[in-house]
């Protein structure tokens, strides 16, 4: 016996499946990222964006901060934060490159050079260098690529509710006490490779 499958049956699947693809897409687009067109994530940093100390020979660069831009804020968020860690950094121990928080809820990115400052943008932290703003790498020669990580976190927190000066790891217990409710509505990350050129 022959199955009659209606046209308003096929129609129907048809938008039911247009429909899921559509949700599906939305849902992609809504992911809060972060991205650099200074460079790809998983990919080098450019050589002006090391540090420029004097005091340390590894400092080949010219400090300049990578441009950064984001997308999707959860909802709730009323500020953003963002870490810069080199894990491998001080034989393992790590180090913390920029500490910044207080970053309004409609800021949506920084031109590149824009960090390599204190700014009234955001809110400085205490990064491993002891200054606020953007402390780029002084990896040295003959290692593996250090991984540069931009850690960027929405929070609950009023863009000047927090005192400037915190560590990464106060500023850690600041969105996660101990015992108490994460202040944090959600993170990204992208991350940078550099080695001192030989």
């Amino acid at each position: 016996m022959k199955r009659v499958i209606s046209n308003a049956f096929v129609a129907g699947g048809m938008i039911l499946a247009s429909w899921c693809v559509s949700e599906s897409a939305n849902a992609q687009a809504k992911i809060f990222e972060i991205s650099s067109t200074t460079f790809k994530d998983g990919g080098m940093l450019p050589k002006k964006a090391a540090n420029n100390s004097p005091n340390n020979p590894n400092c080949v660069g010219e400090n300049v901060s990578p441009q950064l831009s984001w997308v999707n804020p959860p909802a709730g968020t009323k500020s953003f934060a963002i870490l810069m860690i080199d894990p491998e950094g001080r034989g393992g121990a790590g180090v913390n490159h920029w500490v910044a928080y207080g970053i309004a809820p409609d800021v949506t990115g920084f031109a590149e050079g824009d960090v390599s400052k204190d700014s009234d943008k955001y809110v400085g932290g205490k990064s491993t260098q002891g200054v606020g703003h953007y402390s780029g790498p002084c990896t040295p020669p003959n290692v593996q690529p250090h991984h540069y990580t931009f850690v960027l976190i929405a929070t609950d927190f009023e863009p000047k509710e927090l005192p400037p000066g915190l560590t990464k790891e106060e500023f850690a217990a600041k969105v996660v006490p101990q015992g108490g409710t994460s202040r944090a509505k959600g993170s990204a990350g992208i991350v940078g490779l550099f080695v001192k050129p030989n």
